[in-house]
């Protein structure tokens, strides 16, 4: 059995709370880069690590920040991640259309929830599709083929929406990060046809229990642990999962003191993870083909396509983990202070 295992990162960049404050701006690279000591330890360190191991990924590249950043700094990023080789497709933020508007802290004011997916029309939802696919034109990149939603917010009209812009896959669901209560989206693992539209949900598995509570976790480099991953992974492939998707984002690997992303360490922790889980991948390939979610979508089914697994992480390891973070987020914050 091969478990295809698609590793994802959303290259975005940052409101920086500009909604609330009038003296924040939006931040842009630096939120990509995370430059520490002349070094980058975001998307440089995710490129370096994916390089060393031959871990092909799957970048969705946030397109609508162009309506603030009219010099469009994403350019020269798509640049480097299309010379390394990798997947390149289309993640949109809706909140970076109301800067289309002269009168946007109005607009925001009277309506907060700027960033939503969830309960847009269709219409609405669609322009903001296409205006993503125009910047892979003005990129010259080739057509998106796979989606990802903000925040991963999702609904029925998104769906319908990304069928007419010809948009065959997506990967809006973790049912841990946003849950829309829709019976038809509680999607674990595996692949789903929603109005023609292939969803590969990012995993999500149950890491521990109380009572009769199950508490659920989607698979983030930043909220789990390699120990947990491994065992996920081990899992996936005896339960004949054929693909698991994982998330990460280019800064979660450092620490920052504010959100304009200026004082900035490296988070060791992360890293450690990325590395490790690459380096399994790499020595496993006999059960586990690191690929593109682009390719991975396209495989042929070996099983049943509506099949979704729950699977359970060890109630050990996530206690470690999440002692780990805690002590680790306060040292950071301590050391960044210093």
């Amino acid at each position: 059995m091969l478990t295809r295992v698609c590793l994802t990162v959303d290259v975005e960049f940052s409101i920086a709370g500009a909604f609330a404050d009038a003296a924040r701006e939006p931040v842009a690279d630096a939120l990509v880069w995370c430059r520490v000591d002349g070094r980058s330890e975001g998307l440089g360190f995710l490129l370096d690590c994916c390089e060393r191991h031959c871990i092909p990924a799957t970048f969705f590249v946030e397109a609508l920040q162009r309506n603030y950043f009219r010099d469009d700094p994403m350019h020269a990023i798509v640049g480097r991640i299309h010379a390394a080789g990798h997947d390149i497709e289309l993640h949109v933020h809706p909140c970076w259309s109301v800067f289309r508007h002269g009168d946007w802290r109005r607009r925001v004011a009277e309506t907060p929830r700027q960033d939503d997916f969830f309960g847009r029309t269709e219409d609405d939802t669609l322009a903001l599709v296409r205006q993503g696919q125009q910047a892979f034109s003005d990129w010259r990149l080739a057509p998106p083929q796979v989606f990802r939603s903000g925040s991963l917010q999702h609904d029925d009209q998104l769906y319908r929406a990304l069928a007419k812009a010809g948009i065959g896959v997506s990967s809006n669901v973790g049912m841990a990060i946003f849950d829309s209560g829709d019976p038809a989206y509680c999607l674990y693992s595996g692949r789903h046809r929603r109005h023609g539209v292939v969803e590969c949900p990012v995993l999500t598995f149950s890491d521990w229990q109380v009572g009769g509570y199950r508490h659920l976790k989607s698979l983030t480099i930043a909220g789990t642990s390699f120990a947990e991953m491994r065992v996920l992974l081990e899992k996936a492939n005896r339960a004949g999962i054929e693909q698991v998707v994982i998330l990460s984002h280019p800064f979660e690997y450092v620490q920052s003191r504010d959100a304009s992303f200026q004082h900035l360490r490296r988070h060791s922790v992360n890293q450690r993870r990325l590395s490790e889980l690459c380096a399994y991948l790499d020595q496993h390939r006999e059960r586990f083909l690191p690929c593109g979610l682009r390719a991975a979508a396209g495989a042929p089914h070996g099983g049943d396509e509506e099949r979704n697994t729950l699977l359970y992480g060890s109630s050990w390891h996530s206690a470690r983990r999440m002692a780990t973070q805690v002590a680790y987020d306060h040292y950071g914050r301590w050391a960044l202070e210093r």
